[in-house]
């Protein structure tokens, strides 16, 4: 089955969805989009579902197409303080933020969200995979993040951010349990499992 266009009908919908909750490093990026009617990509589908060289396709094509699309990026400092959930939602809410057209209805990724102004929102499970325009902002917020991975990389060579994006593999957390963690990481997440026992 192929994305649907609108939850809504003849409404300006945005979509938004993060990227990064998961990881032990680096920010969280959410993205919002707006897509018009006549919107269509044959790669468009969940940022999961592609590899990296189709999300960059598509990425130049959504910011080119979209009525209106705003990216936000949460630090780790951020996420430490009101933690990852809580993080994530202020990012959704200031990618709708940066849009230049204001939405009548917001669909969002998930299921947990606060309310945005005055404007109605739907949460949809698996969203990223059933609505164009929270995939549009799932490739958004995807790219965006694994770019700034890829630049801090050079800071941090150790932690092979290039590869996994601040995500637990087991390669990172080998580098955490050789190197410590850098101000990259964040520090309200267990970087290890073996952080669970106490060292008595």
């Amino acid at each position: 089955m192929g994305l649907q266009k609108y939850f809504l009908d003849n409404t300006i919908e945005a979509g938004t969805d993060e990227a990064g909750r998961g990881c032990l490093a680096g920010p969280v990026v959410a993205a919002a989009v707006i897509l018009p009617a006549n919107f269509e990509h044959p790669l468009l589908n969940d940022s999961k579902q592609l590899s990296e060289k189709q999300r960059e396709i598509l990425r130049p094509v959504i910011e080119e197409k979209a009525i209106a699309f705003g990216v936000a990026f949460i630090t780790e400092e951020t996420i430490d303080e009101i933690n990852i959930l809580q993080a994530s939602i202020l990012g959704m809410h200031q990618s709708i933020d940066k849009l230049t057209v204001t939405p009548e209805h917001i669909i969002v990724d998930g299921n947990k969200f606060k309310d945005y102004k005055n404007i109605p929102h739907t949460t949809i499970i698996k969203g990223d995979s059933k609505y164009m325009s929270i995939a549009a902002a799932s490739v958004l917020a995807k790219t965006y993040r694994d770019e700034f991975m890829q630049k801090i990389d050079a800071e941090f060579p150790n932690y092979f951010w290039k590869k996994n994006k601040g995500y637990p593999t087991k390669q990172h957390r080998d580098a955490i349990r050789e190197f410590g963690s850098t101000k990259y990481h964040r520090k309200s997440f267990k970087l290890l499992p073996e952080q669970l026992k106490l060292n008595l």
